[in-house]
């Protein structure tokens, strides 16, 4: 059996949407999965390198990878009036040019952050610890995001909200595009929407099955929180929205594309629909 590597985050959703598969409840018969998690930006930088079959990305770096990679349908996690947070240390005042701790160059967050605050010194780190470096004044700000936006410390507060700058910059009626699956484009078709078949399982059964895998994710010690906010965190960013993409989330990231196009970050406009993969070449060879 071929053995396949999937690259996901660390954070509760990532491990949320792929462990069916880990623990054995969802398989395909062809391909024996293993895993690695590893940050967001290491696998969006990761991505750029052709590194992993499979990866989990941030949705702004799909421009830069389109020719190697397709997106999945499956495993996507939006925003809707809820996202990443703009924080500070409580009572600070941000100067224009405040310097600002983001979680790396590719992510959606960052790209978003840059068109709002064009001013700002911005310097790149590992997510886990931006919350400290804040905290510590080793920067002014730093936009947090997984789990640390539900569990951060009471000595910061929230500046802004990224809902809020997506809001500003893509209109009142889109969710906000955070990010999704990748696979490379050299395997052969059939084979890509099988796995895309199989990924969509894994996150239809850890829906269906949430409480029984949150017990087993908690007692292995895979995910940094638990209990309700744990349950929280997953309605937010693994819920029945993150099973296949929809026409308005699709529409959002294409309002992502759009934006990020007319401020520079990419040399052309694409539609996020010209790069999925073509699921029905297996209707038409009637498979």
């Amino acid at each position: 059996m071929k053995k396949m590597m999937i690259a996901h985050s660390p954070d509760a959703d990532d491990i949320f949407m792929y462990y069916a598969i880990k623990f054995g409840w969802v398989s395909n018969d062809e391909v024996a999965y293993d895993n690695i998690a590893l940050d967001i930006e290491t696998l969006n930088v990761e991505a750029l390198k052709g590194t992993y079959d499979i990866s989990a990305i941030s949705f702004a770096l799909l421009p830069h990878i389109k020719d190697d990679y397709a997106p999945l349908r499956t495993a996507v996690s939006f925003g809707e009036g809820y996202g990443p947070k703009l924080v500070k240390r409580k009572g600070e005042k941000l100067k224009r040019n405040f310097k600002v701790a983001l979680s790396g160059k590719y992510t959606t967050n960052a790209m978003l952050f840059r068109i709002a605050y064009p001013d700002a010194r911005v310097t790149y780190m590992n997510f886990l610890e931006i919350e400290d470096a804040v905290r510590e004044g080793k920067v002014h700000a730093g936009v947090l995001i997984h789990e640390s936006i539900l569990t951060y410390s009471n000595e910061l507060e929230t500046e802004r909200e990224m809902w809020d700058i997506w809001q500003d910059l893509a209109g009142k009626d889109l969710p906000l595009p955070l990010g999704g699956m990748a696979i490379r484009r050299s395997l052969p078709i059939t084979s890509a929407i099988k796995h895309e078949a199989v990924l969509t399982k894994a996150v239809e059964v850890a829906r269906e099955r949430k409480v029984e895998l949150c017990e087993r994710l908690v007692e292995e010690k895979l995910v940094r929180i638990e209990g309700a906010t744990l349950d929280k965190y997953l309605e937010l960013y693994a819920n029945d929205e993150s099973v296949t993409l929809s026409p308005l989330q699709i529409k959002a990231i294409n309002k992502l594309y759009e934006i990020g196009f007319k401020n520079g970050f990419y040399e052309q406009l694409i539609d996020i629909n010209d790069y999925l993969i073509p699921i029905e070449y297996s209707e038409l060879r009637g498979e």
